[in-house]
């Protein structure tokens, strides 16, 4: 039904057909495909018409339906995650049960990185995403049985077993979805040309903003109309369609073959963190970047934990709802914007000069007690932060071989959300009992700005802001002018411009992919009408 005759490069780098029709009928390889001589390394002349991405057709055309079920999956995962969490505050008024819940989100997510991006390279990205998606349906349907058969008050007290026995399965639900977000980026590598993997990773933080956008939207009403019994089946009936539909997308792909070992004496499969290590090591300056981006979410963590009080602090909780609705629509527009117009031919300065405009608004609005500021530089913030997170996942699918990217990604997830869990925690208790009284009544914060600032608890928060937006702003300013950033930046543009051999994903010559049964109904990287969708 539609099949074309896939031929990947080894190690999983695909064919991809080109817009151009008549190329595509006659197998020539088209411009900018993943099998194209030039790979999209050489820069469009000036005046000429950037690579766009077509996703109708080709390879693409599965990573569409890949983003899609992702998308959906995703939002149905964090919808649970925040459903749980209003449902057990609204059970058992407890802040201390809704703190844990976050902090058991955070540890398992930093602890399964490195294990889930194994995975993700030792075994087809398809198989991965199913298996996920399975494994929280799958436990998902024993939460739904235990919330049934449990006593309704045994979940109105914080130390039930039966409260925390449901708690930490619905979140292993969660975190059993975790291999998809770690599978996606990898997959942008196997399917989308090197030249416009960009824009495609521009779409990834679309559907980001937009799970953000409806998230909590969702997770409230079902709570409201049903607690955890409408969450949870609709979460089950969300991944089985999820399951059937992936079973009707081929993602030509061969059989992910054993890479090399980086250190040269053990082997490859499995988490290897000290290959990975090595391997990290081994690209200049793509540690400090990791660091960076772990520095980010540290400082990010800190400055989240504290918006919520601030905000409310300046308008009505209703208002405030409203606002992050439309801020959060702020990082759809962003994620388009990167599909596109791209990133350009330097998007690790892009990284660091996007982190640097964020920073810069978060540490100047807080000098006004306006919403006003408030909201522009959260517009700022919201904007850029597509562009950020795509320019990282950009280099990470360049610089790094297609076989070990799964454990690379799934490494950085895991060290850049470690510190998450001690920020979220920290930032609070130093607030209120350090920068509070500082800026207060006698504190020598007040006696010394007070006049200008303003004091009390959300003048308190503001001076916090400034001194985060202003660290920020520092470290982003020095990684500008290290040597580390000058070092990736060349790596980078040596990767750019480096035959296929080197580039992206794999040494090695076309190896076809075993046709899959015509007469199964599947979606595949063909087009015409007899392809099914």
């Amino acid at each position: 039904m539609g099949w074309v005759d896939a031929r990947p490069m080894s190690l999983g780098r695909l064919v991809g057909r080109s817009r151009e029709k008549s190329v595509a009928r006659c197998r020539t390889p088209a411009r900018g495909s993943p099998h194209d001589p030039t790979d999209g390394a050489a820069a469009p002349a000036d005046g000429a018409e950037q690579p766009r991405l077509d996703l109708r057709h080709g390879t693409q055309r599965v990573f569409a339906h890949l983003l899609v079920s992702n998308g959906v999956v995703g939002v149905m995962n964090y919808t649970v995650w925040f459903a749980v969490t209003f449902w057990v505050f609204l059970e058992t008024r407890s802040v201390f049960a809704t703190g844990m819940i976050s902090g058991i989100f955070l540890v398992a997510t930093a602890a399964t990185g490195m294990w889930f991006g194994s995975l993700v390279d030792d075994h087809r990205k398809q198989v991965v995403m199913q298996a996920s998606a399975l494994a929280s349906a799958l436990v998902y349907g024993a939460c739904l049985a235990l919330y049934v058969i449990a006593p309704a008050q045994a979940f109105t007290d914080v130390g039930s077993w039966q409260l925390w026995t449901f708690v930490v399965l619905v979140m292993l639900g969660v975190i059993a979805g975790n291999p998809r977000m770690i599978a996606l980026p990898v997959c942008v590598s196997l399917l989308v040309p090197a030249d416009r993997r960009d824009r495609a990773n521009g779409l990834v933080g679309t559907v980001s903003g937009v799970s953000m956008l409806v998230t909590s939207v969702i997770s409230g009403v079902l709570v409201a109309a049903g607690g955890m019994l409408y969450v949870l089946l609709l979460a089950v009936a969300v991944l089985v369609a999820s399951v059937a539909h992936l079973a009707r997308v081929h993602v030509p792909e061969e059989q992910p073959v054993r890479a090399t070992p980086v250190d040269g004496d053990g082997a490859a499969r499995g988490v290897d963190l000290r290959g990975t290590w090595r391997l990290v090591r081994g690209v200049p300056g793509l540690v400090p970047l990791i660091l960076f981006s772990c520095f980010n979410n540290v400082i990010g963590g800190a400055f989240m934990a504290l918006m919520d009080a601030y905000g409310l602090s300046l308008v009505s909780v209703q208002v405030w709802g409203l606002l992050w609705g439309g801020l959060s629509a702020l990082m759809i527009v962003g994620g388009l914007l990167v599909a596109k117009v791209g990133l350009g031919s330097a998007p690790v300065r892009l990284l660091l000069l996007a982190n640097a405009a964020s920073w810069a608004a978060t540490m100047l609005f807080p000098l006004s007690a306006s919403v006003v500021s408030l909201v522009a530089a959260m517009a700022v913030f919201m904007l850029l932060m597509p562009f950020a997170e795509a320019a990282e996942q950009t280099v990470l699918q360049r610089v790094v071989p297609y076989e070990r990217q799964g454990r690379v990604f799934g490494f950085a997830q895991s060290v850049e959300q470690a510190a998450s869990p001690f920020t979220a925690f920290l930032i609070g208790p130093v607030t209120q009992f350090a920068v509070v009284p500082f800026m207060s009544g006698d504190g020598a914060g007040a006696a010394a700005v007070g006049s200008w600032f303003g004091t009390g608890q959300a003048r308190a928060i503001a001076l916090v802001f400034v001194v985060l937006g202003f660290l920020g702003l520092l470290v982003t300013l020095l990684a500008l002018a290290s040597p580390q950033y000058r070092a990736l930046r060349d790596s980078f543009a040596r990767s750019r411009a480096a035959s296929p051999a080197t580039d992206g994903a794999a040494v090695g010559e076309p190896v076809a992919v075993p046709a899959p049964d015509p007469a199964r109904r599947t979606v595949s990287s063909g087009n015409g009408p007899g392809a099914s969708a």
